[in-house]
C-alpha cells in the first residue's frame, strides 16, 4: 500500500516510510567506509590518513546541496500541504537549476586552490601529494554530489523514498566494485579510490535528475521556472542549520586533526578517521530518520494539522530514545573487530582505535535526540533554531571541548570532547523543543 504525506502515521507507517531514507544513508556510509578500509590496507596508514585529512574541505565543497535539500524540502513539502503543486514544482525546479549552476562554479575554485587548501589543513611534505591527487579528482564531482544530497531528501517529498534508496544502493556498489578493482587489484591507491567515490557520486545525481526531468508519476517534476530570490533566501535560512552543520562538521574535523597531530601524530589522525568512517554508519539511522520524517512533518504543518504533528514528535521521541540505547550499546562491543578491519596491520595504531571509539559511542546516547531536533525545527520552516542547535553542538560545544579538554586529559581529552558537546547540545535541544511548543502545537 503506498504512504502518503497526508496519511495518519502509526510506528509501522512511520517506519515504513522512513526506513529506506535510514537504509540509504546507512548504505552511503557502508561505501564510505569501505573506501577507507581500501586505502588502509593497500596504500596504507599514510594515504589513509591523506583522505582524512582532505576530506573535511571536499564535504564544504557540497554545502549547498545540504542547504537546498533541507531548506527546499521543508518549503516544498509544506507549500504541497497547501494544496499548491504546480508552485512546489516551480520552486523545486528553481532549486535544482540554481544548484547545478553554482557547482559549476564550486568546482573550478576547488580545482584551482587545492594544493594551498591541503597545506593549510596540515598536510606536510609526506600527505601533500595524497590530499592533493585525492582532492582534485573528487572535485570533478561536484555537482553531482550536491545533487545527491538535494534529492536523497526531494524523493521523499515526492513520495518515492524506494527510488532513493535504490539509487543509493547502485552508487554504493559502483563505489565498493570501483575500490576493489582499482584500489585493491590494480594498486592505485588515493587516485584509484577517488576515481570510485568520483563515479559513485555522478550515478547517485545524475540518475535522479533525468528521473525528475522525465514525464512521471510523482509530486515533483523538473520543469519551466523562474529566479524567485526570494524564495531561494528562504530555502537558505531554512536550510541554514543542515550549512551550519555541513560546515561545523568539516570545521570540528580539521581542529580534531590539529590537536591529534600535536598528541598522536598521524596515527592519531588515521584512528579519528576510522571513528568518523564507522560511526557515521551509527549517525546515519538518526540522520536517516530525520530526513524520512521530515517531509511528513513539514506537510502537516502547512495543513496545519497539529494533532498529527503532536503524533509524530511522540512516537519520534520513543523510537529515537530505542536506537541511542541500541546503537550506543553495538559500537561499544563491536569496537574491536572493526577497527581490526581498517587497522589491524598496526597493534599500537590498533589499541589507540578501540579505546577511542568505545569512548566516542557513548554520545550515541543523546546524538540522535540533537539531530532530530535540528531538523524538526528546519521542517517546521524555522532554519533561524534549528541553526542554533547545529551551531552550538558542533562549532561551539565540539570546538570548545576538543581544545580545552586536552589541556587536563591529554589524548583521552580529545576522544571525550563529543561526549560533553552531545550533552551541552541535549539540553539546549530539549529548551528550544520546550520553548516553542506552543507556537506549533507538537506537544
Amino acid at each position: 500500500m503506498k504512504i502518503q504525506l497526508s496519511d495518519r502515521f502509526t510506528y509501522r507507517r512511520l517506519i515504513r516510510f522512513t526506513l529506506p531514507s535510514m537504509g540509504m544513508m546507512v548504505f552511503s556510509s557502508i561505501y564510505g567506509v569501505v573506501d577507507g578500509l581500501f586505502v588502509s590496507n593497500f596504500a596504507g596508514k599514510i594515504p589513509f590518513a591523506a583522505i582524512n585529512l582532505i576530506m573535511p574541505f571536499l564535504m564544504v565543497t557540497g554545502f549547498l546541496g545540504f542547504m537546498v535539500g533541507a531548506g527546499g524540502t521543508a518549503i516544498v513539502a509544506r507549500t504541497l500541504g497547501e494544496g499548491k503543486p504546480e508552485r512546489a514544482n516551480e520552486i523545486f525546479s528553481f532549486l535544482i537549476y540554481f544548484l547545478i549552476l553554482s557547482g559549476l562554479v564550486i568546482t573550478v575554485v576547488g580545482l584551482a586552490l587545492m594544493r594551498p587548501i591541503s597545506i593549510a589543513l596540515g598536510a606536510d611534505e609526506e600527505l601533500l601529494p595524497y590530499c592533493v591527487s585525492y582532492g582534485r579528482i573528487a572535485m570533478i564531482s561536484t555537482v553531482p554530489f550536491m545533487l545527491q544530497n538535494t534529492f536523497q531528501s526531494l524523493l521523499v517529498t515526492a513520495e518515492r523514498p524506494n527510488l532513493g534508496f535504490a539509487v543509493t544502493v547502485a552508487a554504493g556498489v559502483t563505489n565498493i566494485v570501483g575500490d576493489l578493482v582499482l584500489v585493491g587489484i590494480l594498486k592505485w591507491g588515493v587516485v584509484g579510490a577517488a576515481i570510485a567515490t568520483t563515479a559513485s557520486e555522478a550515478l547517485a545525481g545524475v540518475v535522479p535528475l533525468i528521473y525528475f526531468a522525465m514525464p512521471n508519476n510523482s509530486l515533483l517534476r523538473l520543469g519551466r521556472t523562474r529566479p524567485d530570490w526570494k524564495v531561494l533566501w528562504e530555502t537558505c535560512v531554512n536550510g541554514s542549520s543542515e550549512l551550519m552543520s555541513s560546515i561545523s562538521m568539516s570545521v570540528v574535523s580539521m581542529v580534531y586533526n590539529f590537536q591529534l597531530m600535536k598528541f598522536a601524530g598521524a596515527d592519531g589522525v588515521a584512528a579519528y578517521g576510522v571513528i568518523m568512517y564507522i560511526g557515521f554508519i551509527f549517525i546515519a539511522i538518526f540522520i536517516g530518520y530525520s530526513m524520512g520524517s521530515a517531509p511528513i512533518i513539514a506537510y502537516n504543518y502547512g495543513a496545519e494539522n497539529r494533532a498529527e504533528l503532536r503524533n509524530l514528535l511522540n512516537k519520534s521521541v520513543k523510537m529515537i530514545g530505542i536506537l541511542a540505547v541500541l546503537m550506543s550499546a553495538l559500537a561499544i562491543v563491536a569496537a574491536e573487530p572493526l577497527a581490526k578491519i581498517f587497522v589491524g596491520y598496526d597493534a599500537d595504531l590498533m589499541a589507540m582505535t578501540v579505546r577511542a571509539f568505545r569512548i566516542y559511542a557513548v554520545s550515541y546516547l543523546l546524538s540522535g535526540f540533537n539531530i532530530f531536533g535540528s531538523s524538526l525545527f528546519t521542517a517546521l520552516s524555522n532554519g533561524l533554531i534549528s541553526a542554533v542547535i547545529s551551531f552550538f553542538r558542533s562549532l561551539v560545544f565540539q570546538n570548545a571541548a576538543v581544545l580545552l579538554l586536552p589541556v587536563f586529559f591529554g589524548l583521552d581529552g580529545i576522544w571525550y570532547a563529543i561526549q560533553v558537546a552531545e550533552l551541552l547540545a541535549f539540553f539546549l535541544t530539549c529548551a528550544l523543543v520546550w520553548r516553542y511548543r506552543e507556537r506549533y502545537g507538537y506537544l
